[in-house]
């Protein structure tokens, strides 16, 4: 099993969580390819979503990073707002990689993951598509 299988929404989430980890410990991505070593490309394709990390891979950041493997996949539910895996399957690696890329969108994501109440994020989600809207006009 090669990380350069093709990568999917679960993939990226945990992209998502890696750099958000490295973020918070203030690493850059070549320090980190450094630690494990790696390359920061592939540290970047990670990051991105675009290929998958490896069980034993996965395991080895954690430590890194000190932390569980569990926290890259806290808050991946279906029930705390992440799309299930098969409702993103339709989209492109790239374009789901793409929108997440969006200056702003992990720290949406991120903060929108912590709303418990479906009312609320039913609301936010109705909020964030009128500004959408507006832009587009």
């Amino acid at each position: 099993m090669s990380n350069e299988r093709s990568s999917n929404a679960i993939d990226a989430y945990v992209g998502r969580r890696l750099k958000q980890r490295r973020d918070e410990l203030g690493l850059s991505q070549e320090k980190l390819a450094q630690q494990l070593g790696i390359s920061f490309q592939q540290v970047q394709k990670y990051e991105r979503g675009f290929n998958r990390v490896g069980a034993s891979r996965l395991f080895q950041i954690a430590e890194v990073m000190n932390v569980v493997t569990a926290y890259f996949f806290e808050g991946l539910e279906a029930k705390s707002g992440v799309a299930e895996e098969n409702e993103l399957e339709a989209e492109s690696p790239l374009s789901v990689a793409a929108l997440l890329a969006a200056p702003g969108a992990m720290e949406l994501l991120s903060e929108y993951a912590k709303i418990q109440s479906p009312q609320q994020r039913k609301k936010i989600v109705e909020l964030v598509r009128i500004f959408a809207n507006e832009a587009e006009n």
